[in-house]
């Protein structure tokens, strides 16, 4: 798999794009000294970004198309390569396979362990599009037919 080159950070993208406030990407910082979380998610749950914010930003920053999920129809055979509990933890969802690539929907597209397990996993070559956590909670759900738990964690 190859590595993307990160040229800016994503609190200066959504700064320049007028998602967030410098005060309000230095609150989330301190935040995350704290806390530990992803700085994206710490945005969503101070109520300064949207999922969709946070999912176009990393577009940007990693190269990683988006996708939202909502109207996309995924093959019910894909769904079989990976189990349940793994597209859970890793917030992840396969929705297209042609030969031995396979393009997955990630709320963490940066998520290099998670996508080196899933390529011995299938076997596969990933490629990788960025969706929303609830996006992807939404699909696991639809497409492994059970109710859906709280938003998968990023």
């Amino acid at each position: 798999m190859a590595r993307r080159v990160i040229t800016k950070r994503i609190g200066e993208i959504l700064i320049e794009r007028g998602v967030i406030t410098t005060g309000e990407l230095e609150k989330a910082l301190a935040y995350q000294q704290q806390n530990g979380e992803l700085l994206g998610q710490i945005l969503i749950k101070l109520g300064f970004a949207t999922e969709e914010k946070i999912a176009q930003a990393l577009t940007t920053q990693y190269g990683f198309p988006y996708l939202p999920l909502d109207n996309y129809e995924i093959d019910e055979g894909l769904i079989a390569l990976i189990p349940e509990p793994i597209a859970r933890k890793l917030c992840l969802i396969a929705i297209d396979r042609i030969g031995n690539a396979l393009t997955l929907a990630m709320a963490d597209p940066s998520n290099v362990p998670a996508i080196e397990e899933i390529e011995l996993l299938t076997k596969c070559v990933v490629q990788a599009f960025v969706s929303t956590p609830s996006d992807i909670t939404r699909a696991i759900g639809k497409y492994y037919k059970r109710a859906v738990p709280p938003i998968c964690p990023v």
